[in-house]
């Protein structure tokens, strides 16, 4: 086993990598940028080595300035995580030169593997079905809109060199694909440093269901059994769940040893995923992650299983620890993952600090994998994943009950979160029946985003006696008074009497004025400035103090301007002063967590003044186009 290894990644991975090489007495060095220098996981590790900016391809991405902390700090292996530089076959060689262990697959699978179209033409030539479409060389928008075409509509379009849902998109038609393409392009760019696509059928209501395999440097692959995906928004996962519901113990073994096969044709070693779409009977290899996956903690839960154990052992030189004849599953674990986005602005990311952040107690049946603490900040330059929640029991339905009251239990305040959207989702009647597919959360849009019933009187009563425990300072206050100005000081005093306190509120568009007595009284509510935020029964409800010193101002726009949407950089700038645009025709090209997010002309207009440039970093709300009187 290794002394030391280096974790080239961030975030909850490498702290879950870290967690588990303390147990094997492995020693660790986490590596940061400029803005994870207070960050969680270089807490979780015995050494932190500095490695540039902010921006991925100023620091996880830089391959030999990681090369380089490697060596200064002596560590004999580096383990990769996932995304970043965990499939980049450039740097896995890079580390065999240098004499360090890279954990995970040779360059030569990586290569092999990392190519969605070379993988998918190795699996043609190894007999494995594969879903229709092109996976060829050439990459001119008029070709690969032909292909398009001969295909049928609708397709996806897929980044070469891909994953998790980036340089991803659906055409449902010719007349949408040139632009489509071009996003997914630069997106794949961005995130993988490699451009070129492919085109494939999309498959309305398919499934999604991977294998999880496991390869030595003795001959020996295994696989660990399956894990559904197939809960997604915008191509991303956003639950996961093992084993796949409705799988039979002949088509497990297929899929298996389908799996297993693909391994062992790029001579395989290590942690990897083979993914197939499922439709109806049949099912298609997909792609191979070179890695280890998100998702893994639901096949760790059901196996029993620490994979980064296993993958430590067999980079090390070890066999696979247990053999296929020993391998079982136990229960049913569900994995959601807790975002830091809108769900009702299509998922869009959120970034600010974690004023409040409370998660579910764990114990041997609920796990919570963070690299995020209170008062941490979600940037806009990484995923905005604040933790994966794993849950598991003896059975699915089980499973889901335990999953629905650990959701409850989360309290996040400074960001937006998806935690809410997760229990509806929980609740949902085709998940709950397991009628799974690729398209559930759009079929299922009238009870994931249905409006929310008012406050009742005792929301709006538990709100105001949050604001009074405040003044009685002995409220969960997230952004305190400054205790040197008195001006700031919030609590009231009163001698001899129980006096009456009378608190404005606002919930959304509704205003109520409540009365409660000033004497003792209990509330769950948690006051950030002039907001009061309630968690209950997995509701989170956001009741804003109207205090009555302050001016009243508009936030509505007099100048006629269009206005960022999320904070991110400005990829593109569609158009110029002087330009007559139709509604819906797109105006600015913006990137956040490298994610694209297109912004269009609310209704035809004239551009008068473009007030961004390509390149910029812009904050939520900063105007990006004025448009002229009209």
């Amino acid at each position: 086993m290794f002394a030391k290894i280096l974790i080239a990644n961030r975030g909850e991975i490498a702290c879950r990598v870290a967690r588990t090489a303390r147990r094997l007495g492995v020693r660790t060095v986490a590596v940061f940028s400029d803005a994870d220098a207070k960050s969680a996981h270089v807490a979780a590790c015995d050494e932190a080595i500095h490695i540039g900016g902010s921006r991925p391809q100023d620091s996880y991405l830089r391959g030999d300035v990681i090369l380089e902390a490697a060596r200064r700090t002596g560590a004999q292996a580096i383990h990769p995580g996932y995304g970043f530089l965990s499939e980049n076959a450039e740097f896995a060689a890079a580390c065999a030169r240098a004499g360090i262990v890279f954990i995970g697959p040779s360059p030569e699978a990586i290569a092999a593997m990392g190519s969605k179209s070379a993988a998918k033409a190795l699996m043609e030539k190894a007999g494995v079905p594969l879903t229709p479409g092109y996976h060829g060389a050439r990459q001119e928008a008029d070709y690969l809109l032909k292909e398009a075409g001969r295909i049928g509509f609708p397709v996806l379009i897929k980044a070469v060199a891909g994953g998790g849902g980036k340089g991803m998109r659906r055409v449902d038609g010719a007349e949408d694909f040139v632009s489509a393409l071009a996003s997914c392009q630069r997106e794949a760019a961005a995130s993988f440093k490699d451009d070129r696509v492919l085109i494939e059928k999309y498959l309305e209501r398919a499934r999604h269901i991977e294998v999880q395999v496991f390869g030595d440097n003795h001959g020996n692959v295994e696989y660990l059994f399956e894990r559904d995906c197939s809960v997604q928004r915008r191509h991303q996962k956003v639950t996961e769940e093992a084993p796949a519901p409705g799988m039979t113990v002949k088509r497990r073994r297929q899929m298996g040893e389908a799996a297993v096969a693909a391994a062992r044709a790029v001579g395989y070693s290590g942690a990897g995923t083979v993914e197939f779409i499922v439709d109806g009977d049949a099912f298609y290899f997909m792609e191979m992650n070179t890695r280890l996956q998100v998702e893994h903690p639901v096949t760790e839960m059901i196996t029993g299983q620490d994979l980064v154990e296993w993958q430590l052992r067999v980079a090390s030189g070890e066999p696979l620890p247990g053999k296929q004849s020993e391998l079982s599953i136990v229960g049913h674990a569900i994995e959601a993952r807790i975002y830091a986005e809108d769900p009702a602005r299509d998922f869009m990311p959120s970034i600010g600090r974690l004023e409040h952040l409370v998660a579910p107690a764990e114990g041997e049946a609920v796990r919570v994998d963070t690299g995020v603490r209170a008062g941490d900040e979600i940037t806009p330059y990484y995923d905005p994943m604040i933790a994966k929640l794993i849950v598991h029991a003896p059975t699915r339905d089980e499973a889901i009950a335990k999953m629905r009251a650990a959701l409850a239990q989360y309290q996040i305040v400074g960001v937006r979160t998806n935690v809410e959207f997760l229990g509806r989702l929980m609740s949902a009647p085709a998940f709950v029946e397991a009628r799974l597919d690729t398209a559930l959360i759009e079929r299922e849009r009238e009870h994931l985003f249905a409006p929310r019933a008012e406050a009742t009187p005792a929301m709006w009563e538990l709100a105001a006696r949050a604001m009074l425990r405040v003044q009685r300072g002995d409220a969960k206050v997230t952004s305190a008074p400054n205790p040197q100005t008195p001006w700031d000081d919030r609590r009231g005093w009163a001698l001899g009497v129980r006096g009456e306190r009378r608190w404005k509120l606002r919930e959304g568009e509704v205003e109520r004025e409540i009365a409660v007595q000033s004497g003792p009284g209990e509330s769950p509510g948690v006051v950030s400035g002039n907001h009061i935020h309630l968690f209950l029964d997995g509701e989170h409800r956001q009741f804003e103090w109207i205090d009555p010193y302050l001016p009243v101002t508009s936030g509505a726009d007099a100048h006629g301007g269009l206005r960022a949407i999320m904070p991110g950089r400005v990829l593109a700038v569609l158009v110029k002063a002087g330009d007559e645009v139709a509604r819906g025709a797109p105006l600015v090209v913006l990137e956040a967590m490298k994610m694209e997010q297109t912004i269009t002309a609310p209704s035809a207009g004239k551009i008068d003044r473009v007030l961004c440039e390509v390149g910029e970093q812009v904050r939520e709300g900063a105007e990006l186009l004025a448009f002229a009187d009209n």
